[in-house]
């Protein structure tokens, strides 16, 4: 976004005489410099969380989500999970309170579509991330960017804010409904700004 800035300055100058009858004098310059155009860069909006242990496990670790020109990064670390690989989603509160992350709800899906892998003509949830592998020490990564995100914007469809990751047992088969039957939802951490 440009925009142009000016730079007006004002001087008045009035002379006053000090005998009685004497004119009084006003004089107006406006001087108006004008100014390069600057750029006004838009802010990068971020968000970190943290992912807790649910269900018994050790599955923890961090999640970020930075946006910038209407394209969010997704990226997630995990460790402490069993080697293989494992779902991750997008749900619809923010409520990690329950042992069993549940309490979050089901995935994130403000367009009603059908569970799916993401990206996929048949439909997919705006939460349905899909699938990344542990390693042989239980650490996992997981990176995306899309345009289908934002990060605090207002909008119901896109706004990924108040809702949960949540990290799941074993792996989502993209067909299943409601969820994939990815099992027990292993590790939780709120969106929350």
């Amino acid at each position: 976004m440009k925009y142009r800035f000016m730079t007006i300055t004002l001087l008045s100058l009035a002379t006053l005489a000090s005998c009685k009858g004497d004119k009084k004098e006003s004089h107006e310059v406006i001087e108006v410099v004008e100014v390069e155009e600057v750029e006004v860069i838009p802010e990068m909006q971020k968000l970190t969380l943290k992912l807790e242990p649910k269900s018994d496990s050790k599955a923890s670790g961090s999640v970020v989500f930075k946006e910038e020109d209407g394209v969010v990064k997704f990226t997630a670390v995990i460790g402490g999970l069993d080697e293989g690989m494992h779902a991750i989603h997008i749900h619809d509160k923010a409520d990690c309170s329950s042992a069993d992350g549940k309490s979050t709800g089901g995935h994130w899906n403000p367009t009603n579509e059908q569970h799916g892998k993401w990206g996929a003509a048949e439909g997919y949830h705006k939460g349905d991330i899909g699938n990344f592998p542990a390693d042989e020490n239980g650490n996992g990564t997981i990176t995306m960017s899309t345009d289908q995100w934002c990060i605090g914007c207002g909008d119901p469809k896109k706004d990924v804010v108040g809702k949960a990751i949540i990290v799941h047992q074993g792996t989502d088969d993209f067909t299943s409904q409601p969820s994939g039957a990815a099992g027990a939802r292993i590790s939780c951490g709120g969106i929350i700004k």
